[in-house]
């Protein structure tokens, strides 16, 4: 009787170690997997030096700060974003981004056919009925665009003799990529911005319809230089670079956009008006990691310090100091909310 007791306990007990050492093993498993955060591009892809490059800043800043993996798959043409999306959730994604306003139904699909996956879509809104594991988030593109028009308006004409980059013609250009609601937030926030410093300036307007064509891009920027522009901001994802390039080859001075663009050409672009894609990339990231992630629209702006311009870099001592007080100031009214900016065309009556 004693033995078959003692055989009992020592087949618990040896029960209980195998059960503990499953559920160690189990636990070290768990600890193993690291959180995958991915990216889908649109088809501007990488290499834009815009917002596919700045969120795909973000997902190296995850890696770095929170030892996350992270994976980017390139679209080359638009009938690959739903496919791309929803291989990198099978792929096991914990997060998947997806980057520009053109890829909103291809991501909202994604999400809606991959509960399990969180979502989160940059320049694309997230409404009522869309799935509750997909996030949107937006920029107050206009803040920027207003900032870059200051800078603009005041350095082509009051400031012409600063540099042989600019004129007194009293001329700007903007040149847009396709017309959707982030560019003509830019654009809209750019005018006004110049108008508030220099009200007989000419802004001058073009869309190019495509975000990936940097002939296109050169073509319509040359074509503003011909007329007077002395400076000219691209909004064009791509094409931009365009833009840029026949900035450099005619002297005069180009902003960029999204991300600080001075790389690109640093002794052509003047400033860039920026979002803080990576930063807003790294926070929905962050918000999984700790399961504090929640559908819905997150909107960023000046008071988040997620918009504004860039630093002037080797345009440092070619702006006077009057133009970088009058952009302190700018930031503190809007931060104050004294600055009412419009963000959309038809509301300056265009």
């Amino acid at each position: 009787m004693k033995k078959g007791i003692r055989l009992a306990v020592l087949i618990i007990a040896a029960a209980m170690m195998l059960s503990v050492a499953s559920c160690k093993k189990e636990e070290k498993k768990a600890e193993e997997k690291k959180l995958l955060a991915s990216m889908a591009t649109d088809v501007g892809g990488l290499g834009d030096k815009s917002f596919n490059d700045g969120a795909n800043q973000g997902l190296e800043l995850v890696k770095e700060k929170l030892g996350a993996d992270v994976k980017v798959v390139e679209s080359k043409q638009q009938t690959d974003y739903v496919p791309n999306l929803i291989g990198l959730a099978e792929d096991g994604s914990d997060i998947v981004f997806a980057v520009g306003f053109l890829m909103e139904q291809a991501v909202k699909e994604a999400a809606k056919n991959n509960p399990d996956t969180k979502f989160a879509g940059i320049d694309i809104w997230a409404g009522d009925g869309d799935p509750s594991n997909f996030m949107g988030i937006l920029y107050k593109e206009h803040e920027s665009g207003y900032l870059a028009g200051v800078v603009a308006g005041m350095m082509t004409k009051e400031y012409a003799s600063a540099s042989p980059k600019f004129n007194d013609k009293n001329v700007v250009g903007v040149v847009l990529g396709m017309f959707i609601p982030p560019v003509e937030k830019f654009e809209v926030g750019f005018i006004q911005g110049v108008k508030s410093v220099n009200p007989d300036c000419k802004v001058l307007s073009v869309t190019t319809g495509s975000f990936v064509d940097q002939a296109k891009g050169k073509e319509a920027a040359l074509a503003m230089i011909e007329q007077g522009a002395d400076i000219v901001f691209q909004v064009a994802g791509l094409t931009g670079l365009g833009v840029i390039q026949a900035c450099k080859e005619k002297g005069v001075a180009a902003i960029g956009v999204d991300v600080d663009q001075s790389a690109v050409a640093p002794d052509t672009v003047l400033t860039s008006a920026v979002k803080q894609i990576p930063r807003t990339v790294y926070l929905a990231v962050e918000a999984v990691k700790n399961n504090t992630f929640t559908g819905g629209t997150k909107v960023y702006g000046i008071e988040d310090d997620a918009t504004g311009i860039s630093p002037f870099h080797e345009f440092e001592s070619v702006v006077p100091q009057a133009v970088k007080d009058k952009v302190a100031q700018v930031t503190a009214d809007m931060k104050a909310g004294k600055i009412k900016i419009e963000t959309t065309r038809a509301a300056l009556g265009m």
